[in-house]
């Protein structure tokens, strides 16, 4: 179970690695379109900022297999709920900082701005 940890651990490394790699491609491409600088920056930083949601996600996925399977002491709970609680809390405000709106507002923000 520590190797297959081990393994969502690098899986959450190369999505960060490809999200940035993508937002470089995608950034590069824009300028060359000639796309203004504020969009080329907010196109880079959507698509980077997502390549990190999603690294978090799998590193969490990763703690909870050693946690639960490896080492399981209510110590090593206590710490990986802290760890949750803080990588929760920073997908949280990443997605805030990404789609510019809170979460449970997105539907009548898109709603509005379709009319």
């Amino acid at each position: 179970m520590e190797d297959i940890s081990r393994a969502f651990e690098w899986a959450a490394v190369g999505a960060i690695v490809v999200g940035f790699v993508l937002a470089v491609a995608i950034a590069a491409r824009a300028l060359v379109a000639g796309v203004a600088p504020g969009d080329l920056y907010r196109r880079g930083r959507n698509v980077f900022g997502r390549g990190l949601l999603v690294g978090l996600e799998i590193l969490v996925a990763a703690d909870l297999i050693r946690t639960v399977a490896v080492q399981p002491t209510l110590a090593n709970v206590g710490v990986l709920g802290l760890i949750v609680v803080v990588r929760t809390i920073l997908s949280f405000s990443l997605d805030i900082e990404i789609e510019g709106v809170l979460p449970w507002r997105r539907r009548g923000a898109g709603g509005a701005s379709s009319r």
